[in-house]
């Protein structure tokens, strides 16, 4: 395990412990930590209420796109709703179809395989849709770099409206309408919508234009919510208000196929939480198009039918098992590649043609969290490579990719991940730019992860009112992230390994006067060697077990007291 740094956040300033005064001290601390030293700020963001602008049609396309999907409804067009196999993806899909159905549209979706035609636009199921009627294609989570496929597309005689939250590249794809926020000169206050959040904008566009329908868009906050927090776009600002508006749906859930996989978790709906999104239901819908067909996803989300909708959340709930250990054994392979290397790699790579290519994202994040590189991972086909990768703050990767598009077929994503395709022969040298421009950029940095924390406290300042305060903080996840505190000089009273493989810790910890239960995910490897005195950095929570409820502390990070 790499040591972690530790950072605790600067004590609020007076200007602003006055400011925030109405609120709790470690509340005011809190809100200070996130950048809100003013009243009118702090209460804005603890109603999750946003005072800019949200009129989709502030949107780059947007009147473009309506008028354009409009004229297709009315002379019975078929239209086409072409998604990613992603939870963004697949819920931007789901609600774009349930939005063009109740307004009439002859409307159908298209998920491209993974495994047979990779991500995003493809020439042929282009082709196959054209040969089928379609003569509106409206993509949703992808598309902005689809510049052949566009052209293709026009070529088809079929009108393109691309819907998309990933970065653009230089030049744009030739289309009806673009939508994206981050498109140049976009005047749409939100920058950081989520593939799902800019299909909302759509579909709230289009239904204040219907004078006869009626439908309430805010019925499609649930699958807003669901690939907003799966997608790991800022909780902030818009996209904070869309998700507590979604969650209260998710709540009271009348979808009946998100009950459905609520239940496989053995969650509850109406104490559901984003984190619960981001751990459990998240990984079950992408779980869908990492090992078979993101369609069975799509479906869930879509039927009302309960026989249906409980065998789809069993096959997911199945599919993500599998996908569980696919991960931990691929994990454990590429770890040993990278160790029988002997290098002092920046940039870590393990490619193998018998890697699984759903799972090769989350073998890149296993490796970057465990080394703190950032990482490659893909599978070698006969022909082309493809690869996923992930990052740490230190290192754009997809300003990286960039810096060598010409190797690739084709490419794309955030800073943090982002994925290409590209012919074996070429392998080699883009590995190699990659992990010089790594080293560049890496090679004098001290690179630890650092952990944050809000706020230095004794055991005695937890109270179960706190968590009442902590409660007005949510949703929290990416951008917004759940209070961390720190506790030194705790003595411990037990600790042992926990979970079928032993990987967690549950301990006791004690001040002299406080004690408190404890539980550290993935850090069984404490069991035998605890110190006497341990420095914690956690989460303080409620842990319900067999209908009992106790305060206990989510450790994050162990220290031997007086090491950090």
């Amino acid at each position: 395990m790499i040591k972690k740094r530790w950072q605790i956040a600067k004590t609020i300033s007076t200007e602003a412990d006055q400011n925030l005064i109405k609120y709790p001290p470690l509340l005011r601390q809190i809100l200070f930590n996130r950048g809100f030293a003013e009243e009118e700020a702090a209460t804005h963001f603890l109603a999750a209420f946003t005072p800019e602008d949200h009129n989709p049609f502030l949107l780059s396309g947007m009147e473009a796109a309506v008028e354009r999907l409009e004229r297709a409804i009315r002379q019975s067009e078929t239209i086409v709703v072409y998604g990613d196999y992603d939870a963004d993806g697949v819920t931007s899909s789901a609600l774009l179809v349930q939005c063009l159905q109740v307004m009439n549209g002859e409307v159908r979706h298209y998920i491209p395989d993974r495994f047979a035609e990779g991500y995003g636009l493809n020439v042929k199921a282009l082709r196959l849709l054209k040969d089928e009627g379609a003569k509106v294609i409206v993509t949703v989570d992808c598309g902005i770099r689809a510049i052949p496929e566009a052209d293709e597309a026009k070529l088809l005689g079929l009108d393109l409206i691309i819907t998309d939250h990933h970065t653009p590249g230089p030049e744009l794809p030739e289309a009806v309408a673009i939508i994206n926020s981050k498109l140049e000169g976009d005047d749409y206050a939100n920058k950081y919508l989520s593939g799902v959040g800019t299909a909302y904008k759509l579909a709230t566009a289009l239904l204040e234009r219907s004078e006869e329908n009626e439908f309430d868009s805010r019925d499609l906050l649930d699958l807003v919510s669901l690939g907003t927090i799966a997608d790991l776009v800022p909780l902030l600002g818009e996209n904070r208000s869309l998700v507590r508006q979604g969650l209260e749906r998710i709540r009271v859930p009348r979808r009946q196929g998100l009950l459905s996989l609520i239940g496989v978790t053995g969650l509850k709906a109406n104490t559901l939480s984003a984190s619960d999104i981001g751990f459990m239901l998240g990984p079950r819908i992408n779980a869908a198009g990492r090992l078979g067909s993101a369609t069975d996803a799509f479906k869930l989300l879509m039927t009302s039918d309960l026989f249906e909708a409980g065998q789809l959340a069993q096959g997911l709930d199945n599919r993500n098992r599998e996908r569980q250990r696919l991960t931990v054994e691929m994990a454990e392979i590429a770890e040993e590649m990278i160790d029988s290397e002997d290098s002092e790699d920046f940039l870590l790579a393990a490619v193998r043609p018998d890697f699984h290519p759903g799972v090769v994202g989350l073998v890149a994040s296993r490796l970057a969290d465990r080394n703190y590189r950032p990482a490659i991972v893909g599978e070698a086909g006969d022909e082309f490579t493809r690869v996923s990768c992930r990052s740490i703050p230190e290192f754009n990767i997809v300003e990286a990719l960039q810096s060598c598009s010409e190797l690739f077929e084709n490419f794309g994503g955030h800073a943090a991940a982002a994925g290409f395709t590209i012919k074996n022969e070429r392998l080699s040298e883009a590995l190699e730019q990659l992990k010089a421009l790594a080293k560049d950029q890496l090679g004098n940095l001290d690179l630890k992860p650092t952990l944050q924390a809000d706020v230095e406290l004794p055991l005695a300042d937890l109270k179960a009112e706190l968590l009442d305060q902590l409660s007005l903080l949510e949703p929290t996840g990416y951008g917004n992230p759940q209070p961390q505190f720190v506790s030194r000089g705790l003595g411990v009273r037990s600790g042992k390994a926990v979970g079928k493989d032993s990987s967690h810790l549950k301990l006791s910890v004690s001040d002299g006067r406080i004690t408190f239960d404890a539980i550290a995910f993935r850090q069984g490897q404490w069991a035998d060697n605890l110190p006497k005195e341990v420095d914690l950095l956690y989460r303080f929570e409620i842990n319900e077990f067999n209908g009992q409820k106790r305060l206990q502390l989510n450790v994050q990070d162990i220290q031997a007291s007086g090491e950090n």
